[in-house]
């Protein structure tokens, strides 16, 4: 497995600019949806707006604590995560909570980056499935993984 599997998505964008803008980009998509589209599952789509923006949450929790524990600890070794396991507790979650929590976490980690230098970006952390990166790696899979999903929500929103 690659390093970054969402390096495609980020493409040569800037990561931190790029999740600096998500969570504006999701309330924005979210807007051109009624509510009652939120939970509308097209046959091919494998969860639908709501559960999208769940999962949203639940990674920036996941990033936030991948970030910290490689600034703080010497090498780490993160812990993956079962995404589809996860995502079966979504049922009674709405999405504006899940924003909100998104947006949340999603602000503190960007103060983190923002005031990482460049020698904290380069420190090493350890993905069992995927092997050995640098703190700047998450940030960007960060970036790939919202273009990812921001491109299934568009996709959704019509």
């Amino acid at each position: 497995m690659e390093l970054n599997p969402y390096a495609k998505f980020l493409g040569d964008r800037d990561a931190l600019e790029t999740i600096r803008e998500t969570g504006g980009a999701i309330r924005r998509l979210l807007e051109r949806m009624p509510a009652e589209q939120f939970e509308l599952r097209p046959p091919e789509k494998r969860w639908n707006a709501r559960e999208i923006v769940c999962h949203l949450a639940d990674c920036e929790l996941v990033f936030s604590f991948r970030l910290r524990q490689t600034l703080a600890e010497d090498s780490p070794v993160l812990q993956p995560f079962d995404q589809e396991r996860w995502a079966l507790r979504y049922g009674n979650l709405d999405t504006e909570s899940a924003l909100r929590l998104f947006e949340a976490c999603r602000r503190w980690n960007v103060l983190l980056l923002e005031a990482t230098t460049a020698e904290a970006r380069r420190r090493p952390v350890t993905h069992p499935e995927r092997g050995t990166m640098t703190l700047w790696t998450i940030a960007e899979t960060m970036g790939g993984h919202d273009i990812n999903h921001l491109l299934q929500l568009e996709r959704l929103a019509g």
